[in-house]
Order: C-alpha cells, then sequence, then structure tokens
C-alpha cells in the first residue's frame, strides 16, 4: 500500500443522499472525493465477492446491509466477471483477517487494486431503511464536512447510470466449450452476463457463444445455434434501442430463447411491453416467488432496479411468475414463440438453487424446437 493510500484508509468520509441525509463513515479501499452514483442496497448474507464482481451493479454506489464482510477474503475461482464495475462499496465492517482455506487477499487490497473506493463505519441498515422508504437515489460521496456548496452538489443531481451495458459488455466473441460431450450450441448474448450462467450451461452439455451485445440477429443466427440465451445486465432496459429491434428479429426467427434478469426486461419490450423504474429495487437472495402454474413458491436471488409492467403486457405473452412481497412481474411465458424469461436468477451465486430447473426447461424447448414442435410451456 502506498503512503497516500495509507494515510486515507479510516479516516473520515461523508455519504450526502440526493434527499439532504448525511452519513459519516471511514474511507477504505481506493481513495476518492467528490464520487456520485446511484445508491442501492442489497440484503445478501454471503456472496459478497459475486456481488461485487456482477456487472448489473455498474455504475451504482452498493450498500451490503449484512454487518460483516470480507470475512472469507477473496477467491477469484468464484468472481462473476473479470471487473468491478460499481462506483463504490459500502459496509458496516470489513473483516482484515479474512480465514478461508481459498482466500488470495482482503478486501480492502482487492478495492484499491481495482480503484474502487469503500466506506465502512456507516450504520448500514439505517441508510437501506432510508433508501427503502424514501426510494433509491443518487449519493455523493466527499472527504470534508458538509454542507457543500451548489457546484459540489450538481453533479449527484443530474448523475443517471446512461447506457451502462455499452460498458460491460464484451467486445469479442468467446467460446465456451460444452463439459462432455456436446449437445447444443447456445449463443449467450452478452450484456453484462455473470459467468455462472454460461457454467450451468456447460455442465448440461451446451457448447456457449458469448457475443457482444451490439452483436445483429443475422451474426447471431448464421451461427445456427440451437437456442439464444438473454443475459442479466445494468441499467435501465429502454435505454437498448438497438439490442430490442434485434431481438425482436430473433424471436420472428422462431428460435427459442430464454432470458434472466435484463435480457427477461429487454424481451418484453421487444414485444411491445413497458417497463418501469422501481422504488429501491429487489437485490438479496431471499426473494420469494409464485409460479403461478403451479401455486409453488421458491427463494430467487435477485438484482435489478426495473421491473416488466404486467399489464402491458401484449397478446402471446403470459405472465408466469409473481413477486410474492410485492406482486410485481417476475416471469413471463410467450405462446407466440418458444421463448420464456425471468426476473430472478436461476444460476444465483451467491444465493437459493431453488430454480436451477429452469436450465432444464431451456434444453426441453430447444429439443422441441429441433422436432419442429416447440411451443413454450
Amino acid at each position: 500500500m502506498g503512503e497516500a493510500q495509507k494515510s486515507m484508509t479510516g479516516q473520515p468520509v461523508y455519504l450526502m443522499l440526493a434527499n439532504g441525509r448525511v452519513f459519516e463513515g471511514k474511507s477504505f479501499g481506493a481513495p476518492t472525493d467528490g464520487l456520485v452514483g446511484e445508491v442501492v442496497f442489497t440484503t445478501g448474507m454471503v456472496g459478497y465477492l459475486e456481488t461485487l464482481t456482477d456487472p448489473s451493479y455498474a455504475g451504482q454506489i452498493v450498500v451490503q446491509t449484512f454487518p460483516l464482510i470480507g470475512n472469507y477474503g477473496m477467491i477469484p475461482e468464484d468472481y462473476e466477471s473479470k471487473g468491478i464495475y460499481l462506483s463504490a462499496y459500502i459496509v458496516k465492517e470489513w473483516c482484515k483477517a479474512p480465514s478461508n482455506y481459498r482466500c488470495q487477499g482482503d478486501l480492502d487490497s482487492m478495492l484499491r487494486e481495482k480503484g474502487i473506493p469503500g466506506i465502512y463505519g456507516i450504520d448500514t441498515r439505517e441508510l437501506a431503511r432510508t433508501i427503502r422508504e424514501a426510494g433509491t437515489m443518487n449519493g455523493l460521496i466527499s472527504t470534508h464536512k458538509p454542507p457543500y456548496l451548489e457546484e459540489e452538489l450538481a453533479p449527484m443531481r443530474s448523475y443517471r447510470v446512461d447506457h451502462p451495458v455499452d460498458r460491460v459488455s464484451p467486445q469479442e466473441t468467446v467460446i465456451y466449450p460444452a463439459e462432455g460431450e456436446r449437445r447444443y450450441k447456445v449463443v449467450l448474448w452478452d450484456y453484462g452476463a455473470k459467468a455462472n450462467i454460461h457454467r450451468e450451461l456447460q455442465k448440461r452439455g451446451c457448447e456457449v457463444i458469448d457475443v457482444p451485445a451490439a452483436s445483429t440477429a443475422e451474426e447471431i443466427l448464421a451461427l445456427q445455434p440451437d437456442g439464444v440465451m438473454l443475459s442479466n445486465g445494468p441499467g435501465d432496459p429502454e435505454d437498448n434501442e438497438g439490442v430490442i429491434r434485434e431481438i425482436r428479429k430473433i424471436t420472428d426467427a422462431r428460435m427459442p430463447v430464454f432470458g434472466i434478469c435484463l435480457g427477461h426486461q429487454l424481451l418484453a419490450l421487444a414485444k411491445g411491453a413497458k417497463t418501469g423504474k422501481m422504488k429501491f429495487g429487489h437485490r438479496g437472495g431471499n426473494q420469494p416467488v409464485k409460479n403461478l402454474e403451479t401455486g409453488r413458491v421458491y427463494i430467487t436471488s435477485q438484482n435489478h432496479g426495473y421491473e416488466v409492467l404486467a399489464d402491458t403486457l401484449p397478446a402471446g405473452a403470459e405472465q408466469s411468475f409473481i413477486n410474492v412481497n410485492d406482486g410485481t412481474c417476475e416471469g413471463v411465458r410467450y405462446t407466440d414463440t418458444p421463448a420464456y424469461t425471468v426476473q430472478f436468477h436461476p444460476e444465483a451465486c451467491g444465493g437459493p438453487k431453488d430454480t436451477e430447473w429452469l436450465f432444464g426447461k431451456f434444453l426441453e424447448l430447444m429439443d422441441e424446437n429441433r422436432k419442429g414442435d416447440a411451443v413454450c410451456r
């Protein structure tokens, strides 16, 4: 650690929310001053490695409500991407001496290496309660106490997570071979995909062709896949006009499609539905969703701030899952094309594995399409 960074660690730092509320904490990770971002919270008790490396958090200041973070250290094999795209990381307490046989470093060192500022010592549950009651809002991180000048506050007031898919999507196509015999060829349309999506497909006999968000439908269909996976990703789904147009072409070609999170929202938009921003979103590993066909409730991992508005779904689209807590749309089944999508993460990591069976459903859909009778059930 450089001398400048040493001197910053443990120094007072302030988080000011757009509603004027200020929280005082201490600095760790990379030093910063004047940073702005959208402040969101996640309730996960485990999985901080996956949270840190999930591209869906691009442009956001992430608050962990669980009080101790970093206790099992840094484990690169568990990362969901190669980078960290969140803007800053806020915890109640960070563990300075992690203990795990797979540990390859500590949280503070990783944040410094990646240039990500951290704050500890904040009452994170009170901060989360504030966001839950007032709604997601922007925040300013500063090393000096308020009050602040208007020119200091202006970037916070105008901040927006703008077109982040362009930043997190890969620039080149990458092929991941199937584990064992290849049974299917799947295109993963990568808007900021978590690595466990392609792992779950690979172990089910899928060769996964990971393509950039900017790929065209013609390029994807030319690969002659058995199916297309629409990945998770960050930001407002309506920002992705070009992608939405290309997805519409894929469904017109009756290609089997499975969408997760942002992919769920993008397909709904491509079919004519609408999306909206939620008050504070769903982030964590404890979200209950109900299968409307069977009545069964599953506990799921989620990370999103936008929702598909169920009352805007067009003919040929049926809501398949709802959130038990707030009734929001958690899944859509399409009857006019072989496609289905979910708002939650069946690949979990971290989180419950209750809905991994949805990957098997995707395989069944691809099998049916080979026979020429694919219908989403």
